[in-house]
């Protein structure tokens, strides 16, 4: 289950390593997105549009929670896999064992604000009356497990720095299995509303992390924990390598709050009464397609980052050059493929979300679709050069990138494309697509100037 992971970043031709580490990895997030899509699946046919509408709402305030342990286990992961390249192994063992114990009382503070503010905090993410309520217990359930949840995300990165690739993805694997299964019992045994569905993805996750902390509770992994030495130093550099993803994720989720809010406006303007709902509730649909493509392209990435990482800090900059090809070029394909499928297919994949009696919302939610997927065609570098800038070091050009991607250029698409109603809602991605596309070719060329030809 285990591999020599110094060997293997060092060795491997650059695409048996990706077929060793990043296949797995997409496998590990494409497998944590299956429980995304099937949640969808399942309150938007059982539990109906609102219900639909009123997570859509609550879930980037979830997700703002989720980013802290992305902050410091992405953070954490690019100088243990600097040091690890140096052969410092006491530094990688020492950062690894603060990341864990910031994670836990970061979680532990974010979680009491989210469960005694769930109401004003929906609200201001956009819900209405009919939405608020509905939305608050979604946000309580995922608030009262907080601690355990969120260092799940940090393990995975963990575990596959320490060469634990094939457990990495059976972990996930069994966190969906585990989940989709809690949530059969939930919604449909017990005929539960959304707090089901959080409940059935909070306890996987809770167990899940505690399976993936036994490698290294049993000091088997190449990571072990220390008596934990904090220093200034340390936590500027987890913060300046983590702030990327971080920045990422909090203005993404600060962009789909706007973007919830404006298609409540747009929705009622172009659809009369309820229209903003359902303009909401199609956005989901959006979203929860997008994890169909989307995690196979972070996949790539994220398993390719510590080997990148490995060979830039033993300066072997011609290997991280070919490594990083390997990723370029497997998430282009992947790409290509979701805009197939989503454009010729819109109808059958919007179907899997809405009941066939919602016409209204299926045929709005199916022509979003047919625009929103000539995204894709672009859209996999700006995550691949976000990664590969992180991997490297570069976290100001990675920083810039993140916040450009996730906040700065949807906004001014929001404006640039207001005229448009709600299809410039729908085309507002692939603007900010071919942005950050121009900016990360220019971000990677002037990081690379003095390393690679």
């Amino acid at each position: 289950m285990k591999a020599d992971s110094k060997t293997m970043f060092s060795t491997l031709p650059p695409w048996r390593l990706f077929f060793t580490v990043a296949l797995p990895g997409m496998v590990s997030m494409f497998a944590m997105s299956i429980y995304s899509i099937i949640e969808g699946v399942f309150i938007g046919q059982r539990l109906g549009e609102e219900a639909f509408a009123a997570v859509n709402i609550a879930i980037p305030l979830v997700m703002i929670n989720f980013s802290i342990a992305d902050l410091v286990g992405v953070g954490a992961s690019v100088p243990i896999s600097i040091a690890l390249g140096k052969k410092d192994e006491e530094t990688a063992n020492n950062i690894f064992s603060c990341s864990i114990i910031l994670i836990f009382v970061a979680s532990v503070v974010m979680g009491a604000a989210m469960f005694f503010a769930a109401e004003p905090l929906s609200r201001f993410m956009g819900a209405d009356d009919s939405l608020l309520h509905t939305a608050s217990k979604y946000i309580r359930m995922y608030a009262l497990c907080s601690p355990l949840t969120t260092v799940f995300f940090a393990m995975d990165n963990y575990l596959r720095i320490s060469g634990y690739v094939k457990t990495s993805m059976f972990i996930n694997i069994f966190c969906n299995l585990s989940t989709i299964a809690l949530l059969i019992f939930f919604i449909v045994v017990l005929e539960m509303d959304v707090a089901g569905s959080a409940l059935a993805s909070c306890i996987s996750l809770c167990l899940c992390s505690l399976l993936a902390m036994i490698p290294f509770v049993r000091g088997r992994a190449l990571l072990k924990f220390r008596k934990p030495k904090f220093s200034a130093r340390m936590l500027k550099e987890i913060t300046a390598c983590g702030t990327p993803t971080f920045l990422s994720n909090i203005a993404g989720r600060v962009t789909s709050i706007l973007m919830n809010i404006s298609l409540m406006t747009l929705g009622i303007k172009a659809l009369g009464e309820g229209g903003g709902t359902t303009a909401v509730a199609a956005y989901a649909v959006l979203m929860y397609a997008s994890d169909m493509c989307q995690p196979l392209i972070y996949g790539i990435s994220d398993s390719l980052a510590p080997a990148i990482g490995f060979n830039w800090g033993a300066e072997s900059y011609d290997r991280v050059k070919k490594i990083a090809k390997c990723g370029y070029i497997g998430s282009g394909l992947i790409s290509v493929v979701a805009t197939t499928v989503m454009f010729f297919f819109a109808g059958p994949v919007a179907s899997l979300f809405v009941d066939a009696e919602e016409i209204k919302l299926l045929e709005l939610a199916e022509h979003a679709l047919r625009i929103f997927s000539i995204t894709y065609i672009i859209r996999w570098f700006s995550i691949s050069a976000q990664s590969f800038l992180g991997a490297i070091e570069k976290p100001l050009q990675a920083t810039i990138l993140s916040v450009c991607v996730a906040l700065v250029f949807p906004i001014l698409m929001l404006g640039a494309l207001w005229g448009f109603g709600l299809d410039g809602i729908w085309l507002n991605m692939f603007g900010t697509s071919v942005l950050a596309l121009v900016l990360g070719m220019i971000l990677i060329k002037c990081a690379l100037r003095k390393h690679i030809n």
